[in-house]
């Protein structure tokens, strides 16, 4: 066998690393086919959130006759904001324009081409594609608010504003040089962007359908747990590539992100667990579950700043304060918030947007914060302005929808199901 000279593995790793090396030194960005390759992955991670993640963990919360409906409304919200998204958001999202909301110079995604980087290291189509899939599960997370009784073209029509509306403006201030990314605001993947946004939206929206025919005197269980187990490990495995691929690159910060990503969700879920032992006698499936997608959201805006130890509280305050949420919302405010969507990826998003600025300082093992109290401040601000924008922009919505197509179908629709109201098919034929 014959032996490669040290220089020459020497040049070669030097050659490799080129491509960081011109980032690191200030030049123009080289094309890194391992951040590609990357990035190619945690794309299709995020996408596996929504298609199959969320539609099996939302539809197997529901009961057996409207299961489908659940699933198509992943489907058809998938491929709305997919669309959406090439012409007209990804402009509005992170084309040059003001301090409010992108340009419309990539309408269409005019211009944008093979070699294209702009400014990173790898392609742009790839950084289309990868935020793609971010507007597609916002949407996505806020059917769970309302489940079993809205109506299909009102889901059409209330999604495609609300993205145009609501999305692409917070976006654009959070991640596409607005005024809140000047200000200094954190949010790696998207804890205001992404999961208060929806969040208050689902809680709102679900104020104005109304609750379901048999809330709360009569709820129904899920009709499947398994599924719901199954939908919710998935979005455990999507997560790494909605948070670790934040970073943009085949990276340590990368790794880290996975790492603290992964801490958070299983400390959530043992709290959750733990609390619901404690109060009805019996740890339950569908709760521990819960629980770690409540600590996925928590963690994503603080897992590019907080380390090991900051991820394990935020995972307790996540799997503590999300839960009693659930109950607030529902037994105290009396919103039917069906899948509990402001309860655990509202509040959830809204407390590690807030807590970063804690645990992501140095005596927490964290990094990228210096002042807690002065990123608390600029954090508490962002949040607060998102939700008010988010609220007004969703009852406008809604006013719109119902003007024109209308919100929730009728009581006979609901009962049969919207399964075969809405779609005209049946889940399970059992013969």
């Amino acid at each position: 066998m014959r032996l490669v000279p040290l220089r020459s593995l020497a040049l070669a790793s030097a050659f490799l690393l080129l491509p960081g090396l011109a980032s690191a030194q200030g030049t123009q960005p080289v094309l890194n086919t391992g951040d590609t390759a990357w990035m190619l992955t945690s794309t299709a991670l995020v996408l596996f959130m929504t298609l199959p993640g969320l539609a099996l963990f939302y539809g197997g919360l529901v009961r057996v006759k409207n299961f489908l409906s659940v699933l198509m409304h992943c489907v058809t919200v998938t491929c709305l904001a997919s669309v959406l998204w090439v012409l007209v958001l990804y402009s509005l999202c992170f084309t040059q324009g003001n301090s409010w909301i992108g340009g419309l110079s990539a309408v269409g995604l005019r211009g944008i081409g093979l070699g294209d980087l702009a400014g990173r290291t790898y392609p742009e189509t790839v950084f289309v594609m990868f935020q793609m899939t971010f507007a597609v599960i916002t949407p996505g997370l806020i059917i769970g608010a309302f489940v079993e009784r809205m109506k299909f073209s009102a889901i059409i029509l209330f999604t495609a504003l609300w993205l145009l509306l609501v999305y692409a403006p917070v976006a654009h201030w959070v991640w596409g040089g607005g005024w809140m990314q000047q200000m200094g605001v954190i949010d790696l993947a998207g804890g205001i962007v992404v999961h208060a946004t929806a969040g208050i939206s689902a809680l709102i929206l679900a104020r104005f359908v109304g609750p379901r025919a048999h809330f709360p005197t009569h709820m129904h269980p899920p009709h499947s747990p398994g599924m719901v187990m199954i939908g919710a490990s998935m979005l455990w495995v999507g997560w790494f590539g909605f948070n670790a691929g934040s970073q943009g690159g085949a990276n340590g910060a990368a790794g880290m992100t996975m790492l603290v990503t992964h801490i958070a969700a299983a400390v959530a879920s043992l709290t959750w667990m733990t609390i619901e032992w404690f109060k009805t006698g019996k740890p339950g499936l569908v709760g521990i579950v819960t629980g770690m997608v409540a600590g996925l959201a928590t963690i994503t805006p603080a897992s590019g700043c907080v380390g090991p130890l900051g991820a394990v509280c935020i995972g307790f305050m996540a799997g503590a304060i999300c839960y009693f949420a659930c109950s607030l919302i529902k037994r105290k405010m009396g919103i039917d918030d069906a899948l509990d969507v402001f309860a655990v990826h509202g509040v959830g998003g809204i407390t590690g947007t807030l807590m970063l600025s804690v645990f992501g300082s140095a005596a927490f093992g964290g990094h990228g914060v210096g002042n807690i109290a002065a990123q608390f401040l600029i954090q508490a601000k962002c949040v607060s302005f998102t939700l008010l924008w988010s609220g007004v922009g969703t009852v406008l919505i809604i006013l719109f929808v119902k003007k024109t197509v209308g919100l929730r179908v009728g009581e006979v629709a609901e009962r049969t199901g919207l399964d075969q109201a809405e779609h005209g098919e049946t889940a399970y034929h059992l013969e």
